[in-house]
C-alpha cells in the first residue's frame, strides 16, 4: 500500500490534558521559595491588603448597586463603609453585653460543677473503671519511682583492710534567693494594657484605609492589573478576572448563607434546651465557622462547657452535644452541596492542605483567607500556562479523562476500580456509548504505547487479561437483550494480530450478545496461514476482524484474503478500525484497499453495519429509548 494510503487512516483523537509549554523545574521551585519568603517576611502588610481585597469583593456590589440609583461614587462608598462598620460595632455591642451577662451568673453556677466533681470522686472511689484506672496509675507510678531510686543507689564499695576514712563532710544547705521586680511606672501599665489591643487596632485602620480606595479606585487598579499581567493578552487576563471575582464572590455569598442556616437553628435549640445566653452562642457559632476546621469546634465548645456548669444533671450538656451533631451534619450533608456545587473548584485536599499552609503563615487570619486565596491561586493556573501545575494540584477537574484512568488501572492489575469507573460514566449514558467512548479508546492508548514500544509484553497482557475481566463484570449492567437461539447464524470476532485486538474483539461480542446475537471470539493464532483451514464455516454468519492499528491495511488485506477463501463470498466480513477517526476517509480506503465488505470505527457503527447485512436484528423503540 502507498505510504500516503496509510497516512490518510486518521488515528481517532484521545481526550488529553492541552500540551503546556515545558518549564524549568529548578526556576519553578526558586519563584515559589521567594513567594513563601515574601509572604512570610512581609505578612504585616499583606495581611491587611488580602483582609481589604476581601472585603472590597463583597463590597463592590453593593456600591455599583448604589451608583445605579443615581448617588455618586464617594458618597456611596463612604455610606457602604460606614455600614460595615456600624455592623461590626453593633456586632460587638451585642456580644460584649452577652458575655458581661454570663460573667454575672458564673458565680451561681460554681454549686453545680462542684456537684458534679464530688460525683465522679464518689463513682471513682466506690468502684467501676475510673477506680481501676486510678489504681493501675498509682501502681505503675510506684513501681518507676522505686526502679527510679534503684537505679541512682551507688553501689557498696569493695570491703579493704585499710583503715577507715574520715567521716565525709555534709553538703553545703542552698541559700534561699528572693528576687523582688520593682513596681511597674505607668509607662509600662499603659504598654501592657494597650499593646494587645493596639495591634488589632492598626490592622483594622489599615484595612479601612485600603478598602476605601480600592472601591474608590477600584476601576483605575483593574486596569493596572491588566497592565501588569498583559495588555498584549487582553481576553485571557479579563476571562481569569472575570473567573476569580466570580469564584470569591459566589464563595463569599455562600458562606454567609451557610453561616446563618448554621447560627439560627444553634440559638434557637439552646434557647428550648434552656442553655444560658442563647443568642451569643448563636451569633458565635454564625461568626467561627467562617474559620474552616476549628471554627464549628471552637464555638461548641462554649456552651457545652456552659451547659454543664447550668444543669445540677447531665441531661442539657447530652441535648446541647445533640443538638451540635445534628446541625453539623445537616449543614455538612444537605446544606453545603446543595448550595456550593462547584462555587470554589477546588478539590477537598486542596483546601485542608491551603488552610495548613495560610495558616502556618499568616496565622488565624491566614486560616480565614485561605480558602478564597487558594481559588485565586487556582485561576491563575488555569489561565497562565506556566502556573498550570497549580490548577492540577488544587482544582477539582479530574486531570485524567475517563479512558485514561481505565487503562492505568488495567496497566496497575487494578480491574475493579476500572469497573467502578465505567460504572460511574454507565450511570450517566448507555452502554454501547461508554463502549464507544471509555474502552475502546483506552484500548487504542495502549496500541499506541505498544507501537512506541513503551508497552512491555507483561503490561500489555495484563491490559487484555483485565479488560476480559471489565467485561465479565460488566455483563449484568444494562438492560439485557433478547438470548440468542440456539443454534442460530453466529458472528465470529476475530483478533487479527495481537491480544490487544482480541479484547476489541471481545468488547464487539459483548455488544452482539447484548442485541441477542451470538457471538465468537477467536484469537490471531485460530485465523493463521496454517490454522485457518481448522475453523468450521457452519453457522457462521459474518466475520468480524478487529484491529487497533488503523494504519495496519497491508495485513487487513491479506487477512481479509485469506478469510473470503476459506468461508467463501457469501459470508460477509466486516473490518473493523477502532482507532481510526470517524470522520476520516478510512472506511472507503479500507474497503477499496482490503476488499472487505464493510467497515466500522466504533462499536455502534458495528452494530449498524451487521444491522444493514440483515445478521443483527434492529433495535425496537422500547430498547432505542432505553438507550437513549
Amino acid at each position: 500500500m502507498p505510504k500516503d494510503t496509510a497516512s490518510t487512516l486518521q488515528a481517532r483523537p484521545i481526550r488529553v490534558a492541552p500540551a503546556r509549554p515545558p518549564s524549568d523545574a529548578r526556576t519553578t521551585l526558586l519563584a515559589l521559595g521567594l513567594v513563601i519568603v515574601v509572604l512570610y517576611v512581609g505578612r504585616d502588610l499583606l495581611v491587611p491588603l488580602a483582609l481589604s481585597v476581601l472585603l472590597a469583593f463583597v463590597l463592590a456590589p453593593i456600591v455599583g448597586r448604589l451608583e445605579r440609583w443615581g448617588l455618586k461614587r464617594v458618597p456611596s462608598v463612604i455610606a457602604v463603609t460606614a455600614l460595615v462598620f456600624i455592623g461590626i460595632a453593633g456586632f460587638g455591642t451585642v456580644v460584649g453585653t452577652q458575655v458581661a451577662d454570663l460573667a454575672q451568673n458564673l458565680p451561681s453556677y460554681q454549686r453545680n460543677i462542684e456537684a458534679k466533681i464530688r460525683g465522679l470522686k464518689s463513682s471513682a472511689s466506690q468502684g467501676g473503671v475510673l477506680r481501676e484506672a486510678s489504681q493501675m496509675i498509682r501502681d505503675l507510678r510506684t513501681e518507676l519511682e522505686q526502679a527510679g531510686r534503684q537505679a541512682q543507689t551507688p553501689a557498696p564499695a569493695p570491703s579493704s583492710t585499710a583503715a577507715p576514712s574520715a567521716p565525709a563532710a555534709e553538703p553545703p544547705r542552698p541559700v534561699p534567693v528572693l528576687v523582688q521586680t520593682p513596681d511597674p511606672n505607668p509607662l509600662d501599665v499603659v504598654r501592657g494594657v494597650l499593646g494587645p489591643v493596639l495591634g488589632p487596632l492598626a490592622t483594622a485602620g489599615m484595612v479601612l484605609v485600603f478598602v476605601l480606595f480600592m472601591l474608590l479606585q477600584r476601576e483605575d487598579l483593574r486596569d493596572r492589573l491588566i497592565r501588569l499581567a498583559g495588555s498584549g493578552d487582553l481576553s485571557r487576563t479579563t476571562e481569569a478576572m472575570n473567573d476569580a471575582g466570580e469564584r470569591v464572590a459566589r464563595y463569599l455569598l455562600m458562606q454567609v448563607v451557610v453561616n446563618v442556616t448554621y447560627g439560627i437553628p444553634i440559638g434557637v435549640g439552646l434557647a428550648l434546651i434552656g442553655v444560658p445566653n442563647p443568642i451569643l452562642w448563636g451569633i458565635l457559632a454564625t461568626v467561627l465557622r467562617f474559620v474552616p476546621f476549628v471554627g464549628p469546634a471552637i464555638a461548641a465548645s462554649f456552651p457545652i462547657l456552659l451547659s454543664l456548669a447550668v444543669a445540677p444533671g447531665w441531661m442539657m450538656p447530652i441535648l446541647t452535644i445533640a443538638l451540635f451533631v445534628a446541625v453539623e451534619l445537616t449543614s455538612n450533608n444537605v446544606v453545603e452541596p446543595w448550595l456550593y456545587g462547584s462555587a470554589t473548584g477546588l478539590s477537598s485536599v486542596a483546601i485542608i492542605v491551603a488552610a495548613v499552609f495560610w495558616t502556618t503563615l499568616w496565622g488565624p487570619v491566614g486560616l480565614l483567607l485561605a480558602t478564597p486565596l487558594t481559588v485565586c491561586l487556582v485561576v491563575l493556573g488555569r489561565h497562565v500556562p506556566a502556573l498550570h501545575f497549580l490548577e492540577v494540584m488544587l482544582g477539582d477537574r479530574p486531570v485524567l479523562p475517563a479512558e485514561a484512568k481505565v487503562y492505568q488501572r488495567l496497566l496497575a492489575r487494578d480491574p475493579e476500580e476500572a469497573v467502578e469507573i465505567l460504572e460511574g460514566e454507565l450511570a450517566t449514558r448507555p452502554v454501547p456509548e461508554v463502549y464507544d467512548a471509555v474502552l475502546l479508546p483506552a484500548l487504542s492508548l495502549a496500541e499506541q504505547d505498544r507501537a512506541r514500544a513503551t508497552l512491555a509484553p507483561e503490561g500489555r497482557q495484563a491490559v487484555a487479561e483485565g479488560f476480559a475481566e471489565v467485561l465479565d463484570s460488566l455483563a449484568e449492567v444494562g438492560e439485557p437483550g433478547p438470548p440468542a437461539t440456539e443454534g442460530s447464524p453466529a458472528v465470529l470476532c476475530v483478533a487479527a494480530r495481537n491480544d490487544l485486538d482480541e479484547a476489541a474483539a471481545g468488547l464487539l461480542a459483548d455488544l452482539l450478545r447484548r442485541r441477542g446475537t451470538a457471538a465468537t471470539v477467536l484469537p490471531c493464532e485460530r485465523v493463521g496461514p496454517r490454522a485457518v483451514g481448522a475453523l468450521g464455516t457452519a453457522g457462521v454468519a459474518a466475520v468480524a476482524v478487529s484491529y487497533l492499528n488503523p494504519s495496519a491495511l497491508p495485513h487487513a488485506r491479506r487477512l481479509v484474503r485469506r478469510l473470503r477463501m476459506h468461508f467463501g463470498p457469501n459470508v460477509p466480513i466486516l473490518l473493523c478500525l477502532w482507532s481510526a477517526a470517524p470522520e476520516s476517509d478510512a472506511a472507503p480506503r479500507a474497503t477499496a484497499e482490503t476488499a472487505a465488505d464493510r467497515v466500522a470505527t466504533n462499536g455502534q457503527g458495528a452494530l449498524m453495519q451487521l444491522e444493514d447485512l440483515g445478521i443483527v436484528a434492529p433495535e425496537t423503540p422500547e430498547e432505542a429509548r432505553e438507550a437513549g
